[in-house]
């Protein structure tokens, strides 16, 4: 292996004299690569960020128009940067996240390009190789800032479905008007499905929503954000590694409620009375019918119960305290789904205009070839740190806490991996130092 990248070095050196070699490279400018490249000046390290689009484009281009964050502004704390506006209780809408992106951007003032796309990452000796857009970049550590949600997920069975059945995934939907008349059916009620379900549901359009086992939260109670108190329990800040099991809490699906109208809870029980139409989980699709699990009055129940234990923390831990709050009457479900089997939709006479996929994303690090991978397609890392010496990734989610791939917390594992990476560069120099030193003496 060693001798291919030798000779991959000496081929390059000899066709191409302007292979760039960075001691330090940031591949992707969200949130986290932004965060990532300022923590390593603050450490006096110049990375390269490199950024395949632009500054905060998932954000402008791969969310509804009417998408809100899901956590107040409070929480919005990146490096040297908190939000500054006058609604630190409100829920920045998708066209302030951007602002605040490129402002960040601008802050951290790092040597940023954009619209350079990197193809292949390789280990060689004493670093990596990455083919990008604008040529070969050579770099002694790289932080992969590019997130885990790549490309997205659909039931095995959708191309069954008729070719007037528009279908379009959660990242690509905008608004109601851009979607033809007619019913639509939601599948999934996770954050975005549940979200996207209430966009086409206040427009006045009838929904399908297909309903698994994502779990909700309170959006306020006693007082105050459910996020304020469970950030006053450290709940954010707990890292992953004191869950009793890691693995699982990674794979959870995030809790559903909204930062719309100011911030309020989703209860699709509630929508069903106005209207909204819920289902089981998908469980079958043909050109004529679609299909669904008798599952749903569990699904329902399961996400309450989920919402009752995080008031019945908050009430604990208001007690451990002795704090004075508003006492709030227990939760009672307003709506219970017929016991009767849901005999699905039947395409020839109730015709779907579109089927929105909302069923979540998969990650893709294919292009990388270096071995730091556990099996399923997922980096194994410890905080961000691989066992590829000067690999590193950041903005996963649990990557070390909660808030690892948000606003709040992504911050403190900048911090961390630009330590990290300081750290081995000293010790390098220190051994170069050395070895100098020994061949002066050695003369």
């Amino acid at each position: 292996m060693k001798d291919v990248c030798l000779l991959t070095l000496q081929v390059d050196a000899q066709s191409n004299s302007s292979v760039q070699r960075r001691s330090a490279v940031v591949i992707g400018a969200g949130q986290a690569g932004l965060s990532a490249a300022y923590a390593l000046q603050q450490q006096g390290i110049q990375p390269l960020v490199l950024e395949k689009h632009r500054v905060a484009y998932a954000w402008d281009q791969q969310r509804w128009d009417s998408f809100c964050l899901v956590t107040p502004n409070w929480q919005c704390r990146l490096p040297d940067f908190p939000y500054s506006g006058d609604q630190p209780d409100g829920f920045m809408g998708k066209a302030s996240i951007v602002d605040y992106l490129q402002r960040f951007a601008q802050h951290v003032n790092a040597d940023l390009r954009e619209g350079v796309a990197v193809s292949r990452l390789q280990p060689i000796v004493n670093g990596y190789r990455l083919d990008t857009s604008e040529g070969v970049i050579e770099a002694e550590h790289v932080i992969v800032a590019t997130g885990g949600y790549h490309i997205p997920r659909r039931h095995p069975f959708a191309e069954r479905l008729p070719a007037s059945v528009q279908q379009l995934d959660a990242r690509s939907y905008r608004n109601p008007e851009a979607l033809p008349d007619g019913p639509v059916l939601v599948v999934g009620n996770g954050q975005s499905g549940s979200q996207i379900a209430e966009d086409l549901h206040l427009a006045g359009r009838s929904v399908h929503l297909s309903v698994g086992r994502a779990p909700r939260s309170p959006r306020r109670y006693r007082g105050k954000d459910v996020v304020d108190w469970l950030d006053r329990m450290g709940y954010y800040a707990m890292p992953i590694s004191d869950h009793t099991d890691p693995r699982s809490v990674r794979a959870k699906t995030n809790h559903y409620l909204t930062g719309r109208d100011g911030g309020r809870e989703i209860d699709l029980r509630q929508r069903a009375i106005e209207g909204m139409h819920l289902h089981g989980r998908l469980s079958t699709i043909s050109r004529e019918h679609i299909g669904f699990a008798n599952d749903l009055a569990s699904n329902l129940d399961q996400a309450d119960a989920v919402y009752c234990r995080i008031r019945t923390s908050i009430d604990s831990w208001i007690e451990q305290e002795g704090i004075d709050a508003p006492a709030e009457p227990p939760y009672s479900p307003c709506w219970e789904p017929s016991p009767m089997e849901d005999p699905g939709i039947d395409l020839s006479s109730q015709p779907l205009a579109a089927v929105i996929w909302c069923t979540g994303y998969r990650s893709d690090f294919s292009w990388i070839e270096a071995p730091v991978f556990d099996g399923s397609g997922l980096p194994a890392h410890d905080r961000g740190v691989t066992q590829s010496a000067g690999l590193y990734f950041i903005g996963l989610p649990w990557l070390h806490t909660w808030g690892s791939g948000r606003f709040c917390g992504v911050s403190d594992d900048a911090r961390y991996l630009a330590q990290v990476i300081n750290l081995r560069l000293q010790r390098r120099d220190a051994c170069q130092e050395r070895l100098e030193c020994t061949a002066i003496l050695g003369s």
